[in-house]
C-alpha cells in the first residue's frame, strides 16, 4: 500500500506516533489509509451540510475496513461571488483546489480518496487531482438544493436563485415590486443542497455519474434526504472494493467516457461551463477531446431534458423521473456501454434496468425538446477557435439573429448600460477583456443576462464575450469567444455599428467584416495590460491559456 511509507519499519515510529495523537489504535496500521476530500465550509449552502456527508463517508470507509482522514478545500460561491471583483476568482479557484487536493494526498500518502465536492468549480478542480494523482476514488456529492415554493396566480410555484436574479431585472421593467421581490428572495434558497436548476453544479455532479467515477444518484438525490447520506455511506464502502480491485480513474476516464459525459450534457440542456470544466478533466487524464469533437455529439444526441432555468422541472423532478441512469437508457444508442465505472459494472450495466419515470420531465428519444444538443459550439470570423451558447435556452426568435453591436470592455459597463436602458430591440451587446486573461478568470455574467431575461429582453437582445456566463443564464448569450480580446482575438476589433451575425442553427458567429479590416484593427490596438498583476490572480493570468483548451495553464497543455 502506498500509506505503508508513513507507518511500516522501524524509520517510521515518529511517523506513528503523530498517527497515534490523532487517536489511532495500532490495528489502523495495518489497514489501508483512504483521504476524504471534503469541500464543507459555511459560506456556500451547497455545501453547509458536508459535514454530515463526511461522517457518513467516513463510516462507510471503517466498514469497508479502511481508516479515514478527512481534510478541507476551498470553495467559491459563485453566486454571492456574482457581479463584483470577488467572481475573478471563481474559475481560478478550479486550480487551487485541484493543487490542494495533491498536496494533501500526495504529502500522507493516502491508498484512496472519496471526493466530497457540490458547486460550481469545486467539482472540476477534485475531477482534475482525481485524474492527476491517478489513486482509487469515489465522488459522492452534497446533492441538489430542494426548489423554493410561492404563492402563484394558480397556486403555489416552484422557484429558485435564477427567480431571484430575474426578479431583479421585472422590478427594473415595473413587472415586479420591490416588496414582491424581497418575498422572492427570501424563499428562492430553502435550505442546503447546489442551486435547484440545471446550473452548472448540478450539471458537473450529473456528468459525474456519466463519466463514471460516482454511484447512481449522484447528481439528483436531494441534499436534504436520508437517501443522500446513505449514498455517501455506500461511496465509503465502494472506494475500498475499489481499492481492491485496483481500479483507478484513468481506467474510467478514456475517451468513451467523455464521450458519454458530453451526450448526457447535451440530453440534459446543461451548463455551459462544462465546454470548460470536463476538456480540462480530459487534459488532466492525457484525453485529447476538442471542442469539434464536443459539437459533433451535440449533432448526433437530441435534448431531451425539460430543466429549469429555461424549462419547468428542477433536479429533485429528475430524480423522480430516474435521474441520470433513465437519461442514459434513454439515449443508450449514442453511449459507448463499455466505459467501466466505480461501481465495478459498465456504464452499459448502470442504465440496462433504468426505467423512465416521468415523461414530462424526460422527453423519447423520438420526441425531443431539440433535435440537437443542449450546448452549440460556433465557430466564424468572430470565433475562429470557437464560441458556446447554450442552445437549449435561447428563443426560437433569436436562434438566427443579425444587429448593430454596441461594445463595453467590462461586465460592469454592460451592467449599468443595461439598468438604465441603454440599449435598443435588436443590439448585439458585445462585452470583452473578460476572458480568463483579460478579466483576469473570466468572470460568469449571470447578472446582466437576469437582466435582459427579467425584462424580457432576452427575445430581442443578444449578448456575446470573451468571457462566460452562469450554467443558469438563458437567453442568446454566447460564450468564451476564442481567442479572447486580451490575446488579439477578433472581438478585440469590433466596433460600435459593426453588424453581427449569429446563427446557432448553422453553428456560425460571424462579423460583417472583411480579414483586412480586422487584422488592421487589431494592429492598431495598443498591446493589452493585464488588470490585475500582483497576487494570485497576478499569476493566472500569467499561466492561462484560453478557453477553448479549457483554461488551463499553458505550462500543462
Amino acid at each position: 500500500m502506498k500509506s505503508d511509507s508513513v507507518k511500516k519499519g522501524v524509520g517510521r515510529a515518529p511517523h506513528r506516533s503523530l498517527l497515534y495523537a490523532l487517536g489511532h489504535p495500532k490495528e489502523d496500521m495495518e489497514r489501508p489509509f483512504i483521504g476524504v476530500v471534503n469541500s464543507y465550509n459555511t459560506v456556500i449552502p451547497g455545501h453547509m451540510h458536508l459535514q454530515s456527508v463526511a461522517n457518513a463517508v467516513r463510516e462507510g470507509i471503517r466498514a469497508g475496513g479502511g481508516v479515514p482522514f478527512e481534510f478541507n478545500t476551498i470553495g467559491v460561491c459563485d453566486g454571492i461571488a456574482m457581479n463584483h471583483y470577488g467572481m475573478k476568482f471563481s474559475l481560478p479557484s478550479r486550480e487551487l483546489i485541484a493543487d490542494a487536493v495533491e498536496i494533501m494526498a500526495e504529502g500522507h500518502a493516502f491508498d484512496a480518496l472519496v471526493f466530497i465536492p457540490n458547486c460550481d468549480k469545486i467539482v472540476p478542480g477534485m475531477l482534475i487531482a482525481a485524474a492527476r494523482l491517478n489513486l482509487p476514488c469515489v465522488f459522492v456529492s452534497g446533492g441538489p438544493m430542494l426548489p423554493g415554493r410561492m404563492a402563484g396566480e394558480n397556486g403555489p410555484v416552484d422557484i429558485d436563485l435564477i427567480h431571484a436574479f430575474e426578479g431583479a431585472g421585472k422590478v427594473l421593467a415595473h413587472q415586479m415590486t420591490e416588496k414582491q421581490l424581497e418575498e422572492l428572495e427570501q424563499r428562492a434558497c430553502p435550505g442546503c443542497g447546489s442551486c435547484s436548476p440545471i446550473a452548472t453544479a448540478n450539471t458537473m455532479n450529473c456528468l459525474t455519474e456519466a463519466l463514471g467515477l460516482a454511484l447512481p444518484g449522484n447528481g439528483t438525490i436531494p441534499a436534504p434526504e436520508g437517501r443522500r447520506l446513505a449514498l455517501a455511506f455506500l461511496a465509503g464502502e465502494q472506494v475500498m472494493e475499489v481499492l481492491k480491485k485496483g481500479l483507478k480513474p484513468l481506467d474510467i476516464l478514456t475517451p468513451d467516457a467523455f464521450h458519454n459525459a458530453f451526450a448526457v450534457d447535451m440530453a440534459l440542456g446543461g451548463s455551459t461551463n462544462t465546454v470548460l470544466h470536463v476538456p480540462a478533466v480530459a487534459h488532466a487524464a492525457g484525453v485529447d477531446f476538442p471542442l469539434s469533437r464536443i459539437d459533433e455529439i451535440s449533432q448526433a444526441v437530441p435534448h431531451i431534458c425539460d430543466m429549469r432555468p429555461y424549462g419547468k422541472y428542477g433536479l429533485a423532478d429528475l430524480d423522480v423521473a430516474g435521474g441520470v441512469p433513465a437519461v442514459m437508457k434513454e439515449i443508450s444508442k449514442r453511449l459507448k456501454p463499455g466505459a467501466m465505472t466505480v461501481t465495478g459494472k459498465t456504464i452499459g450495466d448502470v442504465y440496462r434496468d433504468a426505467e423512465v419515470r416521468d415523461r414530462r420531465v424526460i422527453h423519447p428519444f423520438s420526441e425531443p425538446l431539440h433535435k440537437t444538443g443542449g450546448i452549440a459550439i460556433l465557430t466564424g470570423n468572430l470565433a475562429p477557435d470557437g464560441a458556446v451558447v447554450k442552445a437549449a435556452g435561447v428563443a426560437e426568435e433569436m436562434m438566427v439573429h443579425e444587429g448593430p453591436a454596441r461594445c463595453f470592455n467590462s461586465e460592469e459597463e454592460v451592467t449599468k448600460a443595461i439598468t438604465s436602458h441603454i440599449f435598443q430591440p435588436g443590439d448585439v451587446l458585445v462585452v470583452r477583456y473578460e476572458g480568463p486573461k483579460g478579466g483576469p478568470g473570466m468572470r460568469e455574467m449571470l447578472t446582466p443576462t437576469s437582466l435582459l431575461s427579467g425584462m424580457g429582453a432576452d427575445k430581442t437582445v443578444a449578448l456575446i464575450t470573451d468571457g462566460r456566463f452562469s450554467g443558469g443564464s438563458r437567453g442568446a448569450a454566447i460564450g468564451h469567444v476564442s481567442p479572447e480580446a486580451a490575446a488579439r482575438g477578433p472581438i478585440a476589433a469590433i466596433r460600435d455599428g459593426d453588424i453581427i451575425r449569429i446563427d446557432i442553427t448553422k453553428r456560425t458567429l460571424d462579423v460583417k467584416l472583411d480579414k483586412k479590416e480586422i487584422d488592421e484593427r487589431l494592429a492598431s490596438l495598443p498591446p493589452f495590460v493585464p488588470k490585475v498583476r500582483k497576487g494570485y490572480l497576478g499569476r493566472y493570468s500569467k499561466l492561462v491559456s484560453s478557453a477553448s483548451t479549457g483554461a488551463v495553464f499553458e505550462n500543462e497543455v
